[in-house]
């Protein structure tokens, strides 16, 4: 801290130094759109901090939680502001509601600075909600509510700086990608270890929103997007909610990209490319998991838009950009509110059998497009000693790939799973969800398929977490007693796929890979070699299939051979005295 501190008044004490240190951004074309008309006067009383400064700056979260105060006292019958949480460093998680009352509307929640350094949410959000008090918009609040959540990452959003995103072009001061904790919101939403991730999800929960936008502004490559968005369905594309992917593709779509469009702006699927160095390459299109925001609300059935604006485009074209996205989701959940609560019932009725637990790149693209990109070339750098991509600012069209993945792994479900109360903080996850289950209130034993992994490795620390990755699953029936307290969560409910991502062994973002049971890769109990040593010259001799194995092992592998500890080691996993919950996932499989 005293280094940045430091470093921050060395470089304000030498401006021609820090602007030597500005990362080179490429070449910006200019903009202009219709959205333009969406800012007001400077004599405006109701103009908002960002506009105030012509987009320069973004106002701090003291003032921006001030001028929605202020805003929310004008116009009483419309708006409302509440807290719903605290930040890990006591700050207030607060949502501006704006409605005209009356039970039953659907609900739009919208958050804003996720990744807090990409802020054009709550800029847009501002100016929306002014002109819903005071410029004539209130009819947006016929049939729909707004739930706005101005700075999901509060405490991320006071780590600001000049120096946060290289590759963004404003605003002047930006927040930290990460929370206090350093915890990535938006690959937190299943495993919930943040608060504010704990209490956005109590949110959604309550509010049960009819749609869910989730704003952010992505970097990488250069392109001509500068409104680019995804949801699960895309094009038909990976959905767990079918219905409401159809919905997203089918309705919401079209009228979102002519909305975008007759307001002056391009709009697109969100650009991943495949090599940022080489965006010829092509784009991926990849099934989202529930660690995102998209793919949790995909897997409880929660339409869910994640909406990324170019890092590369001036942050008053983006601010626009994002407010007539806002503008126009809220249009549509208010005349499609019917449609789409029809497609949500549809997908929480159905009940899947099956878990896609793994995926593989498939070799062949999964369609082209004619993709808006920006003119390139590549030059020898003296700094990295490769060659690398200059961004020219000349729009092209070319014909690019597109590719996507195919199931390579699936799990059945199988009719309930049973958490001992020995796991409370799955339980809790549990609850937070939303997920049903039973609670017993005495100690019963029942047979279940447990699951016992194989050559368990830590992968590096993330997320807060030391992930466990497994080299193999071994399932296998049991006799298990659970004692009381301990929870029975049947599959067949509105939020059985998202139970089993969260409980099923194999699941890439399920509690075991990562890591809530770090007990049970310890072993406890040992024996001498005095004692294993007769013992296993003893199983030679009486059974011949196990010294058959063993020899074939012996074989097989020298290292073990040379190894006198493997080898008792081998013959004492093959005893009773061995630790049987050794490796065993505490959760079983009814």
């Amino acid at each position: 801290m005293r280094r940045l501190l430091s470093l921050v008044l060395f470089m304000a004490a030498h401006p021609a130094l820090a602007q030597s240190l500005e990362a080179p951004l490429p070449p910006l074309a200019p903009w202009k759109g219709a959205s333009e008309k969406l800012i007001v006067g400077a004599n405006d009383p109701w103009i908002t901090p960002a506009e105030r400064v012509n987009f320069v700056d973004t106002p701090d979260y003291a003032a921006t939680r001030a001028w929605l105060e202020r805003l929310v006292a004008s116009a009483p019958q419309l708006l409302s502001i509440e807290s719903f949480g605290k930040t890990a460093q006591g700050r207030d998680l607060y949502f501006v509601r704006a409605s005209k009352g009356g039970g039953g509307k659907p609900v739009l929640l919208v958050q804003a600075g996720i990744h807090s350094g990409e802020i054009d949410g709550k800029d847009a959000g501002m100016m929306l909600l002014r002109d819903i008090a005071h410029r004539g918009k209130h009819g947006l609040l016929d049939k729909v509510d707004l739930v706005f959540v101005p700075i999901f990452n509060a405490d991320g959003h006071e780590r600001a700086s000049p120096w946060n995103r290289p590759n963004q072009r404003g605003p002047r001061s930006m927040g930290w990608r990460t929370t206090a904790q350093n915890l990535n919101l938006n690959r937190d939403y299943l495993k919930a270890d943040a608060p504010e991730m704990q209490a956005m999800i109590a949110l959604i929960n309550r509010l049960d929103p009819t749609l869910y936008l989730d704003l952010h502004v992505t970097d990488g490559i250069d392109h001509q997007y500068d409104v680019a968005y995804a949801f699960s369905g895309w094009r038909g594309y990976y959905a767990k909610s079918p219905a409401i992917g159809r919905w997203l593709d089918t309705r919401l779509r079209p009228a979102m990209d002519a909305a975008l469009k007759r307001a002056g702006h391009t709009p697109g699927y969100y650009v991943s490319a495949v090599d940022n160095r080489n965006p010829d390459k092509g784009i991926s299109h990849d099934p989202d998991t529930p660690r995102y925001s998209t793919g949790y609300g995909d897997y409880r059935h929660v339409p869910t838009i994640l909406i990324e604006t170019l890092s590369l485009r001036p942050y008053r074209q983006r601010v626009l950009g994002t407010y007539v996205f806002v503008e126009e989701a809220l249009r549509l959940a208010g005349n499609e509110g019917a449609r789409l609560r029809a497609a949500i019932d549809a997908d929480r009725a159905e009940r899947p059998a099956d878990l896609v637990v793994k995926w593989k790149p498939l070799k062949d693209p999964i369609y082209t497009v004619d993709f808006l990109g920006i003119a390139h070339d590549r030059y020898r750098s003296a700094a990295s000693g490769r060659e690398e991509i200059r961004w020219l600012g000349r729009p092209i069209t070319q014909k690019i790939p597109v590719f996507g993945e195919e199931p390579d792994q699936s799990v059945r479900l199988p009719k309930a799973w049973w958490v001992p109360a020995t796991a409370p903080e799955v339980i809790e996850r549990l609850k937070l969800h939303g997920i049903r289950f039973e609670t017993i209130d005495a100690p019963r034993t029942i047979e279940l398929d447990m699951v016992r992994i194989a050559e368990p490795k830590l992968g590096a620390p993330i997320e807060g977490r030391v992930p466990l990755m497994a080299g193999g699953f071994t399932h296998g029936r049991r006799s298990e007693t659970f004692p009381a307290g301990s929870v029975r969560v049947p599959s067949d409910q509105p939020l059985g796929l998202l139970a089993a991502a969260l409980l099923e062994p194999e699941s890439a973002d399920g509690v075991l890979a990562w890591n809530f049971f770090p007990g049970m890769l310890q072993r406890t109990e040992y024996i001498e070699a005095y004692a294993i040593a007769p013992l296993a010259e003893r199983m030679l001799t009486q059974n011949a299939a196990l010294r058959q194995e063993f020899e074939t092992k012996l074989a097989a592998d020298p290292a073990f051979a040379a190894d006198g500890n493997a080898r008792l080691a081998w013959f004492y996993e093959r005893t009773p005295y061995f630790d049987d919950r050794y490796l065993l996932y505490p959760i079983g499989r009814e």
